[in-house]
C-alpha cells in the first residue's frame, strides 16, 4: 500500500523545542539522504555534526525572531521539517522536506505556512527561498503558496553542476514595530 488510501492524516506542525536535538538531527539527516539534490548541504557533512552543534541549533530556533524550526508529526513520529531565518526584512525558507510516507498531503504547504507565518509575526515583509532547477513538485508547491520565480540563479552549493532559482512571496506584517 502507498499510504494514500489509508484515509486522512491527522498531522501537527509545530515549532521545535528546545530538547529536541536528537528529532532535528534524525529528520534533517533523513531528507538528506532521500533528497540529496535538493539541499545545498550534504549527508557526509552533516552526519558528522557534534550533538553540541544539533543541541545549539534546536535551542537557537526553538524561539524568538532570528531563526525558527517547524516539525510535522504524524502521531510521535516526524514526517517533515522546515525552517526559517531573518536578516532585516526577509525570512530564508530552507530545509524544506517532507518525508514519503506524507508527501501530497498538504504537509508541505503546512510547514511553508508556518515559516511564512512566523515570518509575518516577527515583523518580516518578504518570505524567499531557493528550489533546485528541476525540482517540479516543489516549485509547484511554492507557487501554489504565493511565491512568484525572480529570475535569480545560483549553482547549487552542494553540486554546482546544478542551479537553484529564487522565490519570493510578500508577507503581510501581524505586529507593530
Amino acid at each position: 500500500m502507498d499510504g494514500r488510501s489509508d484515509g486522512p492524516m491527522t498531522i501537527m506542525v509545530r515549532r521545535i523545542q528546545p530538547d529536541q536535538a536528537h528529532v532535528l538531527r534524525s529528520v534533517r539527516l533523513a531528507a538528506l539522504a532521500d533528497r540529496p539534490e535538493a539541499f545545498g548541504s550534504t549527508h557526509e557533512r552533516e552526519v558528522a555534526f557534534s550533538d553540541e552543534l544539533w543541541a545549539a541549533r534546536a535551542v537557537e530556533s526553538s524561539s524568538g525572531d532570528a531563526s525558527a524550526t517547524f516539525l510535522a508529526w504524524k502521531d510521535r513520529t516526524p514526517v517533515g521539517i522546515v525552517a526559517g531565518v531573518r536578516d532585516g526584512d526577509l525570512v530564508e525558507l530552507v530545509s524544506m522536506w517532507t518525508g514519503p510516507e506524507a508527501r501530497r498531503r498538504g504537509v508541505g504547504r503546512r510547514l511553508v505556512d508556518a515559516v511564512v507565518g512566523w515570518a509575518g509575526a516577527s515583523g518580516a515583509t518578504r518570505v524567499e527561498l531557493w528550489v533546485t532547477h528541476g525540482n517540479d513538485a516543489a516549485q509547484r508547491l511554492y507557487a501554489a503558496a504565493g511565491f512568484t520565480v525572480t529570475g535569480d540563479h545560483q549553482p547549487l552549493a552542494s553540486d554546482p553542476c546544478k542551479d537553484e532559482v529564487r522565490m519570493v512571496r510578500p508577507v503581510t506584517r501581524e505586529r507593530a514595530t
